[in-house]
């Protein structure tokens, strides 16, 4: 019988958690998709130690893939490996974030701009879908959805920009900022001011008006970065 992708999670009849098995194919890159979005999620934790051999097991695959998946994670920073004594999910690096944002800032500042200039506001329809269905994430308070939504407004912007193919670039790089993310998405008022700053940025995108638009784009994108040492004071483990 087939098996199953990793991402979801069922319960045993223990009542514990396991993960489905993966699929034919390469296990290697399914694997690395799975445990880079624990590690995004906070599933697996700033400085938990991470076993080859458990992982394989979970997963019911051999510890190539495993390996594998453990080197592109620790290429991406978000694995640390000290050779002959432990592997572990990396700490949150508040550098890295902020080259990670400053990249991003740069290229969505660009996108934003030509399309506020293409004069053509069929381009940000798919946005614009992806909005409310972000505001009706918020009203539910589904913060995963919400999370994955914020991810898709914005592949969105670069997909209708033409450049679809650099947010695989920004999202290579955005472990550390995720987590940051993550951790102060669900702060008070935060959901709230994100959907402000995507309505404003496709209103000021519709009008035509770029320097508005820089204006807006620069505020969404500083806003978890502004908050980095109150984050930093409740999580100290994590850093």
């Amino acid at each position: 019988m087939e098996s199953q992708s990793p991402t979801p999670r069922q319960a045993d009849k223990t009542g514990s958690k396991i993960h489905q098995k993966i699929k034919r194919g390469s296990a290697s890159a399914q694997l690395h998709g799975s445990l880079r979005e624990r590690i995004i999620q906070l599933e697996l934790e700033p400085g938990q130690n991470v076993s080859r051999g458990e992982i394989a097991s979970e997963y019911g695959v051999s510890q190539t893939p495993v390996r594998d998946a453990l080197l592109k994670l620790e290429e991406e920073g978000l694995i640390d490996t000290f050779p002959q004594s432990k592997t572990e999910v990396s700490k949150i690096n508040v550098e890295h974030a902020l080259e990670t944002q400053f990249l991003r800032l740069s290229l969505e500042l660009e996108i934003t701009r030509r399309l506020s200039q293409s004069g053509d506001p069929a381009l940000i329809g798919p946005a614009q879908s992806i909005l409310a269905q972000q505001s009706a994430a918020m009203t539910a308070n589904d913060l995963s959805a919400f999370a994955r939504l914020d991810r898709d407004f914005h592949l969105s912007l670069f997909d209708a920009a033409g450049v679809r193919d650099l947010y695989a670039v920004v999202q290579a790089r955005s472990g550390h900022i995720d987590r940051l993310r993550k951790l102060n998405l669900p702060d008070p008022g935060k959901l709230t001011s994100i959907l402000d700053c995507h309505t404003r940025i496709l209103d000021a995108i519709r009008a035509g008006n770029a320097k508005e638009t820089e204006n807006v784009v620069r505020e969404h994108l500083s806003g978890t970065l502004a908050k980095i040492n109150d984050i930093r004071e409740r999580h100290r483990n994590f850093f």
